[in-house]
Parts: structure tokens; sequence; C-alpha cells
């Protein structure tokens, strides 16, 4: 529910902050106080389009905040909220929008600077706000199969699971078959091309360990004279008359003679013993070495040439050679798909026809629930509409039949209704009577409210053009439909003001020369006061207040009937 709006330089408001609470909250006040302002932040809060007119005048920009709590942990927001990457703390959503004085906004949600687009889909989980002219879900024709969905849901919800699963996996089936499908033209050239890259990446024979052989070789044949130079003066002076070799033969023979009286020079001995042979080795090892290596210029430019075709390689296939050997193993494999393609295609084929038949029967079942609970919803919503004194209206579900499977099956859903004796039923969007079609939205919010998700329903003047007995059932629905959500209401109606559960009262005041709007949670007493203005207008007299006093008896005692019945 929404429990907390700051507005701040927005129309005629300076600065306000309201706290709201569960039930129904009314907002009254005399025409053109502000009170549609109020709603129109709200409106702007979930994604609605913003304007400079907005904006206070001399003000930089407006600044609209409101502070949600969700209760409940599978609400749908918290998974717009998590495609978002916006983190949630206990169910707590804070939405705020800042409109600047040339007309563009920014939007977050919990700190987190978000798109226009984004901010709406969040805010229409958690707002919805019917207002004289306001579309919103009831009145959208492509919802009306969701609305008798969540009506039907537990009967239709383990068919629709079934069929949900089983559309995605041939919908993405379907999808590979119509990639499958292009044109002869392109399947040829893309043949010619891998089967010229696969002739290639054979031909080269690339090796992993290959190349890092053939850098190794190359450093050694650019390298020859210094090596074969370095190579000999190190075996001359191991090797070589009077060198090292020599004078260390010659102290491990002194050492083996001192040994033999003087146990303390037995380690030195053996020392220079190991190393006259280590050297030895050295030396052996070194001019086989140097009889072997051998300067080849032919063998230099060999080199050369298969490090070239290494690195033009590497531009073609991959950056490295496991990418190139990876990518030669794909081409492969889509090569045989493409020579194949046919019975590949024909054997997908077969199997996109059978999930046709499943998903076939699937809708079959969905339309036969659907119809059932159809007679069932018609019933419940031309109940609503008798105690709302439309006992004529005629309220229909209509269907149509798709060609093609989408992700509700093949039905089209549309809510028509025939208000009056005589006349054709018409499409719900259709219909023109304010009084009208604020009865029907109630009657359907009455029966849906109880299972949208919606944590904040509000009503801008929907009571407009009704009175009397009219005027009091909207006020029993209204109140009906904040036992299972949060309501907000304008209303010039003091049925409705009677029956709310907090009430504040909109006044709008000129200080130096600026209008300022206020809002005021008002008491019981103040409460009389004012539904007592709402039924006689300026003029308070002491009948007026006994009857306000009465109405709001009334209205306890009908809410205290309606929470028992719940």
């Amino acid at each position: 529910m929404l429990k907390e709006l700051h507005i701040r330089n927005f129309a005629i408001i300076d600065e306000l902050t309201v706290h709201f609470y569960n039930g129904l909250t009314v907002l009254t006040g005399e025409t053109g106080a502000g009170k549609s302002i109020i709603i129109d932040a709200i409106h702007l809060l979930a994604g609605g389009r913003a304007s400079q007119e907005f904006v206070r005048h001399g003000a930089k920009k407006a600044e609209l905040t409101g502070l949600f709590s969700i209760t409940e942990d599978k609400h749908p927001i918290f998974e717009k909220l998590q495609e978002a990457g916006i983190e949630s703390e206990e169910g707590t959503i804070i939405l705020r929008r800042d409109i600047s004085d040339n007309g563009k906004s920014v939007c977050r949600v919990n700190g987190k600077l978000v798109t226009l687009s984004t901010l709406r889909e969040i805010g229409s989980t958690i707002i919805d706000i019917h207002g004289q002219h306001e579309n919103q879900e009831l009145m959208d024709e492509k919802q009306h199969i969701h609305l008798l969905d969540q009506f039907a849901e537990k009967q239709l919800q383990p068919i629709k699971e079934q069929y949900e699963q089983i559309f995605h996996s041939y919908r993405a089936l379907k999808r590979e078959v119509e990639a499958m499908n292009i044109n002869e033209q392109q399947t040829a050239q893309r043949i010619d091309l891998y089967q010229f890259q696969i002739q290639e990446l054979e031909d080269a024979r690339v090796s992993v360990h290959e190349e890092e052989a053939l850098l190794e070789e190359r450093r050694r044949l650019q390298n020859y004279h210094k090596i074969f130079e370095r190579a000999r003066n190190a075996y001359e002076a191991i090797s070589g008359e009077y060198k090292g070799l020599d004078c260390i033969g010659e102290a491990m023979s002194a050492l083996e003679d001192i040994v033999i009286v003087d146990e303390q020079f037995k380690d030195s001995h053996e020392a220079v013993t190991t190393s006259f042979y280590a050297l030895q080795d050295a030396s052996h090892q070194i001019k086989n070495i140097l009889d072997e290596l051998e300067f080849d210029p032919e063998r230099l430019n060999e080199v050369e040439n298969r490090l070239a075709q290494y690195q033009m390689l590497k531009r073609k296939y991959g950056s490295t050679v496991e990418e190139i050997l990876s990518y030669y193993e794909k081409i492969k494999g889509e090569l045989n798909n493409l020579i194949n393609r046919d019975e590949a295609i024909q054997k997908k084929e077969q199997e996109l026809k059978k999930m046709e038949a499943t998903l076939e029967q699937l809708c079959n079942e969905l339309t036969k629930v659907r119809k059932n609970c159809a007679n069932a919803l018609s019933e419940a919503i031309m109940n609503e509409l008798r105690d709302l004194h439309m006992e004529k209206a005629k309220f229909i579900v209509r269907f149509e039949r798709l060609n093609n499977f989408d992700v509700n099956g093949k039905d089209y859903i549309s809510f028509y209704i025939s208000t009056n004796v005589g006349e054709p039923p018409k499409s719900l969007p259709k219909i023109a009577s304010g009084g009208e079609l604020s009865r029907i939205m109630l009657a359907l919010k009455t029966i849906f409210s109880s299972k949208s998700q919606i944590t904040s329903i509000i009503f801008d003047e929907v009571d407009t053009g009704v009175s009397g007995r009219v005027a009091q059932a909207i006020a029993e629905k209204i109140a009906n439909i904040s036992f299972n959500s949060q309501v907000l209401c304008i209303s010039h109606l003091p049925q409705v003001a009677a029956m709310a559960d907090q009430h504040y009262l909109i006044t709008k005041q000129v200080e130096k020369n600026r209008t300022h709007t206020t809002v005021q949670h008002i008491d019981d007493n103040h409460r009389v006061e004012e539904i007592s203005r709402m039924m006689s207008g300026a003029e308070i007299t002491e009948l007026t207040l006994q009857h306000a006093r009465e109405l709001l008896q009334m209205a306890n005692d009908k809410k205290l009937e309606i929470k028992s019945s719940l």
C-alpha cells in the first residue's frame, strides 16, 4: 500500500507530506482546492506523462516521492524489480520523480535511476488509477482475458501451466525451424564458405604445440652466430689446453692424495670430484651440440612462412590456436546440419505437429473452463450491477477464436455490456455514460479486487453524475473494495465520505499573493462539519449537522455489516 506521499513545487502545492493507511481514504474539499492534483502526483509516480506545466511557477523542478509497503512475498513487483536490477528491503518500495521546468523528468526506484517505461511497469503493478476519463486495466480489452483468468484461477491454473510450458518450447522450436528455412541461395553460399574454410584449416594442419616449437626454432636460427660463438668459447674455457677442466683435474688429484692422510679434506675432495665429472659431461654435451649446429637460411624461411600462416589463420578464425580448432569443429557441425538440412527440418516439423496437436487439445480445455467461468463471472457482475441499481444490465463475456497460438491459448476475450433493455451489447471501453461507466467499473472492481494484486486503487471522482440511492450503492461498493485493497478516493458525495476510514480535507489558501494547498486529516467532529457542507453547500445548519451524524452512523453500521459478510 501507499504509506507516504511527499510533494514539492507541484502545481499549486508548495510542499506537502501526506500519510496514508489501510482501508478507505477519502479526500474532499471545494472545487479547485487541489484534490485532483494529489492524484495527478500519484499518477506521475506510476509513470504517467509529465509536463512542465506541473512545475510550480518560479521553481526549477517539481519533486514527487511515494513510499510503498508490499507485504506479499510473491507480489509481481518483486519480479519487475529483479529484472531491473533493483533491490528492495523488507518490501519497501520508494518511487521518485523529479520534473524540471523544461518538461524533462528523472525517475528513480529505491534510489536507482530508471527509464520512464521501467517506472511505468513497476508502478502499474501496485497502483490502479480510475478517473472519469482514465483508461486503466478494466477498460483495456487486451487485459480482459487476464481478468477472466484471475476469476477462474483455481480451475484454470493446472491446465494453463501445462499449456504455457509446452507453448514456450513450441515457440522456440518454431523459431528454430524458421531460421533453418532460409532461402536456398543463402544456404548454398554458407555451404561453400564452410567447405572452403574447413579445407583451408585441414590443409594447414594446425597444432596446439607446433607454433610454440616454431617460435623457439626461429629464435635459434636468428641467433645462430651468437649461439655458435658463445658455445665454442664455453667449450674452450672448460676443455681447451690449460683451461678449466685440466685445472680442476689437478685439484682433484691433489686432494685425493691429501685425503689419505687428512680426513678433513674429504668433503672438499668429493665436491671437486663431482664438479670435475659434471663439467666433463657438460663439455661433451656442448661439443656434440657444436658438431651438429648448422645455419640453414632456407629452414629459417620455412619457419617464417609457417608462422605467418598461423597469424593469417588467427586473423580469420580466432586469436589463439585453441580458438581456431574450436571454430573448425563448430563449422564442421554447422556444415553437416546444412547439408542434412532438409532431413533435420522434416524431423523438427514433425515435432512441431505433435506439439500443435497437444496445444490444440489444451486450448480446447482452456476454452471450456473459461466459458464455464465466464457464465459465473457474468452472473456475479450482474448481481453487483443490480446492487448498483442497474437491474436491466446484461454483462457478456465474448469469445473469439484466434488463428494462431499465443501465450494464453487461442481465446480472445472481450467484455460486452448492455445497460438498457432493447440496446445491443457494446464493448466495455465504448460505454459513454459517466454514471454507467462508474457503476460498471465498481462492479468489476468489487469482483476483481480480491483477486488482483494491485495494492492501491485510486478513484478520482468516479461518482460524478450519480445521486440518491445510486450514490449510496456506490459508496458501499467502494467500501467493499477497500477491505481487499487500499483505496484512495476523491469524492463530492457525502455518502462516500461517510464510509471513509480516514478523511482528508483539501483546502486552498492565498498568502503573499501565492496560492497554497494544504491537506488536513480531520477528526470525527470536523468530519460531521465537512459532510454537512457536502450535503448542503456553503451553509451549515443544525439540521444538516444532524443529517451528517446520522449518515456517519449509518456508514459505520454498513461497514460492520460488510465486514461480517466477508
